[in-house]
């Protein structure tokens, strides 16, 4: 089972979408972070929970 590292952003309400939509992009595409999850509060701001997945590495045995 594929473990993941998480990171929340949080979107205050003044930020328009196109601007979220390019920085989500810019985590996504520099940090190979996915969309986890978005939630939108009633206020306008947005809570966003993205997912990468962690690569262990093993050891050689000699």
């Amino acid at each position: 089972m594929p473990e993941y590292e998480f990171r929340d952003v949080y979107v205050p309400r003044g930020v328009s979408r196109k601007a979220a939509t390019q920085l989500l992009t810019d985590q996504a595409e520099y940090g190979h972070w996915e969309l986890a999850r978005t939630r939108l509060y009633p206020d306008g701001s947005r809570r966003v929970r993205l997912r990468r997945r962690i690569i262990r590495q093993l050891r050689p045995t000699w």
